[in-house]
């Protein structure tokens, strides 16, 4: 993964990409900006992907910007790892939706 690819985690559900391109662009050339969204309700999950022309402007970023406040909160500014890999849902034992310790529950 690219070490010019922020975190960028605990914003506002106002907050939109062209904020986050306009705020990060203080300290470099933004290649992108990927605020995830909730597939269902289509609001933001409060956080966002952000990437730089270089790792040089992408540090800059994080020393400038990691737990400043942003909007009114203090955003987490971090380099991307990459995702990891997980079993589907219906593939994880003891699984059952709305369970979120993953308990088996007596069926009556």
């Amino acid at each position: 993964m690219s070490q010019a690819r922020l975190f960028v985690g605990n914003l506002s559900y106002q907050t939109g990409e062209n904020d986050l391109q306009d705020y990060f662009a203080q300290v470099g050339a933004v290649k992108s900006v990927n605020l995830m969204m909730d597939r269902v309700t289509g609001k933001s999950r409060g956080f966002a992907f952000v990437e730089f022309s270089t790792p040089e402007e992408a540090q800059k970023a994080i020393e400038q910007f990691h737990n400043k406040d942003f909007q009114g909160r203090a955003i987490t500014v971090n380099v991307a790892r990459p995702r990891e890999e997980r079993a589907p849902r219906g593939d994880r034992p003891n699984f059952r939706p709305g369970n979120d310790r993953g308990e088996r529950r007596e069926r009556y």
